[in-house]
């Protein structure tokens, strides 16, 4: 097992039943201590979660008098949710008389999550933008706290669990998109939950077998029921129900769980480990990651189920009988693959609203997937952890510009930048991790690296696509947990000498700082600060950013 990075100064013991079937070296081996520090491992996080609201909530409703980047898109459909439950056309600011199915191309759960914050923050187009902003602040703000007690589980450290918590929370590219009404950042809240679930799923699997090997039982006793990793599968759902991409977490979740399975199998002495997961686990590792994920993401479309005439008439496909305009008063022409025998189309799905659902995917996908309109701001996958073009979110030209800052030429910018002493210090901890989990086999790499990984490596093969490096945001938490790892690291073991702890320390503590002062210093164009615009300037280092 790889050494622990670095533990807090006392640990606790799992309280189960003494070993009495097998060695206290195994029940070492399958049940790890955890920090006895309960209470500092809630305020800790809880106070690193305070900064980050902070500064997520500071100034949340500018700028209100324009939609930020694909703004204009959600926070309108989020409306139509409220008042229609499906999206129209937009732009939207009521119930209108005579509403115009709309051709969407993401799932529904984004977008209450959207129209959530509207209904308590209010809907204030041109004036005020907190509304459609609030619940996506408060889902990153939770995901601090949250990331930062996974980096606790994880690490066996409190204070590694608030590193993580702190880099994320001093992330540009996660503030941004947490001051956003966009999909991405609701995405990433999922995720991390998921994730969360999926790695305390792991600590309560081995207790679990532990306890069966105290009353008897072997390395292949049934598990049981796993609550945790029926909620990993529920969040998937949600994901999933949020950005399709949520599909390549459900993989990624099912190895780590998987293979995390068939080391607890091996450790607590199974003379088959694979056999054993195979016949006891994966049927319903299968259940809890494949059907329940399923089941949440059908149940996201209830909207449409309930609906007959939304969503560009392809509501209505399984009974059409020839090409017409279905919708007479929003004039939207349904004029792809229509006539008779639709219904007949799909044998093995057996309602007409599935078998529409099922096309309608199907256009949706070949939306998604052929979208090569060019854009300025479009980038290479390969660019995205050097942060090769970031996206100007927002930036007024023209009149629009301030001229409030005490210069001649003022600007004010939204830029969708990640902190660069964060995510250039990626590429090296990549190496690391792989390195750890490969060649060191710490389960600990492994965990952080597979989902990164899986939110970052299928985009690859879409590079001919329309993409852009804000999708990025969906593994800064992974980004930060590979971080803090390489910061356990550099503090060194606890058994190493004084002098080997110090200087660890100090460079730590230094790293830590030049990324507080970084954030600090992009702060004015990551939150449309008026400032001349020789300041604006000097922060945009390559002419890429510009």
């Amino acid at each position: 097992m790889a050494t622990t990075l670095i533990p807090a100064a006392h640990v606790r013991a799992d309280r189960g039943p003494r070993s009495r079937g097998f060695s206290a070296a195994a029940r070492e081996r399958l049940v790890t201590a955890m920090p006895s520090d309960r209470l500092l491992g809630w305020v800790g996080p809880l106070l690193v979660g305070l900064l980050g609201g902070l500064l997520r909530f500071y100034h949340l409703g500018d700028p209100g008098t324009g939609w930020i980047f694909d703004e204009k898109y959600y926070a309108q459909e989020a409306q139509s949710y409220l008042h229609n439950h499906v999206e129209y056309a937009v732009p939207y600011d009521g119930p209108v008389s005579d509403p115009a199915p709309n051709f969407v191309v993401h799932p529904p759960i984004g977008k209450w999550v959207i129209a959530l914050g509207e209904k308590v923050g209010g809907y204030h187009p041109g004036v005020d933008g907190f509304g459609w902003r609030l619940s996506v602040a408060l889902l990153g703000t939770l995901g601090i706290v949250l990331l930062a007690r996974i980096g606790r589980r994880l690490f066996r450290s409190t204070l590694l669990g608030c590193v993580a918590g702190l880099l994320l929370c001093l992330d540009g590219l996660h503030l941004v998109e947490s001051r956003t009404a966009l999909l991405d950042p609701v995405l990433t809240f999922w995720v991390l939950c998921a994730f969360g679930c999926v790695v305390v799923d792991r600590d309560w699997t081995r207790r679990r077998l532990a306890r069966r090997l105290d009353e008897g039982g072997d390395g292949r006793a049934g598990l049981g029921l796993r609550p945790w990793l029926l909620a990993a599968g529920l969040f998937s759902g949600l994901a999933c129900g949020t950005k399709w991409n949520g599909v390549f977490f459900i993989v990624a979740f099912g190895l780590l769980a998987l293979a995390w399975t068939i080391g607890a199998r091996r450790v607590a002495g199974a003379d088959s480990p694979w056999l054993s997961t195979l016949v006891r686990d994966v049927p319903l590792i299968a259940v809890y990651l494949l059907l329940v994920p399923l089941a949440v993401y059908l149940a996201s479309w209830t909207g449409w189920f309930l609906s007959d005439d939304a969503h560009a008439c392809f509501r209505d496909w399984a009974n059409a009988t020839q090409p017409a305009v279905y919708h007479a008063g929003g004039g939207v022409a349904c004029t792809d693959n229509w006539g008779p025998g639709n219904k007949d189309r799909y044998p093995l799905l057996p309602f007409e609203a599935l078998k529409e659902l099922w096309y309608y995917h199907h256009q949706m996908w070949d939306f998604n997937v052929h979208l090569h309109t060019p854009h300025l701001y479009q980038s290479n996958p390969w660019s995205w952890l050097l942060l090769g073009r970031p996206v100007a979110f927002w930036f007024p030209t023209g009149t629009a510009a301030p001229t409030d800052c005490g210069a001649d030429k003022c600007a004010a910018a939204i830029t969708a930048l990640g902190t660069p002493a964060l995510w250039w210090a990626v590429i090296p901890a990549l190496v690391v991790l792989g390195y750890r989990a490969l060649g060191r086999l710490d389960w600990r790499a492994a965990a952080i690296l597979v989902p990164l990984l899986a939110g970052y490596l299928p985009w690859f093969n879409y590079q001919e696509r329309t993409i852009f490096s804000f999708y990025a945001v969906v593994f800064a938490p992974f980004a930060a947990l590979a971080v803090a790892y390489c910061v356990g690291l550099v503090l060194g073991p606890p058994d190493a000498s004084g002098t080997r702890r110090t200087w660890g320390a100090a460079v730590a503590g230094a790293y830590l700082l030049l990324v507080a002062a970084d954030f600090a210093y992009l702060w004015p164009i990551l939150t449309a600060q008026h400032i001349p615009y020789q300041d604006w300037y000097a922060r945009m280092w390559f002419k890429s950013w510009i």
